[in-house]
């Protein structure tokens, strides 16, 4: 028999769930850091972090029965990690340090290196060594990378939904296979 349900769940093989952890770690070390016990942001940002990557799980987790749960909770994790890009920028901003553009001799560097397989190994011993302006710089590198590849995985969510429909249409098709497969014997 044909199952119409099909297991799903695998977000940590998927880029950005490793984005969204080093995002988490990254978070965790900055506010402990660099911000003041008791703020109130610190418990924003780490929650913000936290919620990014939980949610591409769970919306991960979820897609086997639900297509509109797993779009949902991708769009949440999304929204978690704009609010987040927005502590990291208002941080710079209210500081008066250079969040980097296309201008500052680093930025390209640091773009190449968020995209590369070795920062996922090298971030836990390079945060010792970097400032609050480099931390800072390289999160909102990964939140735009992680935004993009969030939109991006929307897109293909909506497409498969389109072609394959919901666990409903799903299960009706197999129940209505299941009683013509019947009723030929």
């Amino acid at each position: 028999m044909s199952s119409f349900l099909k297991m799903q769940g695998g977000y940590r093989g998927l880029r950005v769930y490793k984005v969204a952890e080093m995002l988490y770690d990254i978070t965790f070390y900055f506010t402990q850091s660099y911000l003041i016990r008791g703020d109130r942001t610190v418990d924003q940002m780490i929650q913000a972090a936290r919620s990014g990557k939980q949610n591409i799980a769970e919306g991960s987790s979820a897609s086997t029965t639900s297509a509109e749960t797993e779009i949902k909770l991708t769009n949440v994790a999304r929204a978690s990690l704009q609010e987040l890009l927005i502590d990291y920028e208002d941080y710079l901003r209210v500081r008066k340090l250079l969040k980097w553009d296309a201008s500052h001799p680093r930025y390209e560097a640091m773009r190449r290196f968020a995209r590369s397989e070795e920062i996922m190994q090298e971030y836990p011993e390079l945060l010792p060594k970097m400032n609050d302006v480099e931390i800072a710089n390289l999160a909102i590198t990964l939140l735009h990378q992680a935004d993009f590849m969030l939109r991006r995985l929307l897109d293909y969510q909506q497409e498969q939904f389109l072609k394959q429909g919901g666990v409903r249409e799903k299960m009706t098709r197999a129940r209505l296979a299941y009683r013509k497969k019947e009723n030929e014997k």
